[in-house]
């Protein structure tokens, strides 16, 4: 009886992992040379964030957008719930960017060109495509199962205990 009690524990607890899963948000949107864009994200305290981002140049020639040509950015920053700066940084017209909370809460993800040439912008437009993924779902579990010889049960069970981490974290600050 108590393993059985058990095993629906776990299964409950995965099925509400999977509904929980607000874990990865992926977009794209426009953003002529001088304007920012930026997204709120409800983050709890000790939480792992990344952001990848690509970004494409609008041609008139073809109407469509084209790669980037080199010498385009994105400046990255990122601000907690108390507005303290938590990232500041230049980036290539793709990148990476991480960072960890440390106050639960809204924090401000804004993203601007680095640009100040309008040449750059052939007609203007820049398209930002932009993924963020937010707890476990920032896990390479490949990667972490080559590199600890994990079985696939073994992986499987430390998904679990991160969704299981991430969903307590969550409840901690829906209840502050």
């Amino acid at each position: 009886r108590t393993a059985a009690r058990d095993l629906r524990t776990v299964a409950a607890l995965v099925l509400l992992a999977q509904l929980a899963g607000r874990g990865a948000h992926a977009l794209y949107f426009h953003i002529g040379e001088t304007e920012k864009r930026c997204f709120i994200e409800e983050i709890p305290d000790e939480t792992m964030v990344i952001g990848n981002y690509r970004t494409q140049l609008w041609d008139k020639q073809s109407e469509s957008f084209l790669p980037s040509t080199p010498g385009l950015g994105m400046h990255v920053e990122v601000k907690d719930p108390d507005g303290k700066v938590v990232l500041s940084r230049q980036y290539g017209s793709e990148g990476r960017f991480t960072f960890t909370s440390h106050t639960p809460g809204e924090h401000q993800i804004c993203l601007h060109s680095n640009s100040t040439r309008m040449a750059l912008f052939a007609g203007g437009k820049l398209r930002v495509h932009l993924d963020i993924q937010v707890g476990e779902h920032t896990n390479n579990y490949p990667e972490i199962a080559a590199k600890d010889k994990l079985t696939e049960l073994q992986l499987r069970a430390r998904q679990l205990l991160d969704q299981v981490e991430q969903i307590q974290k969550e409840q901690n600050y829906q209840r502050v």
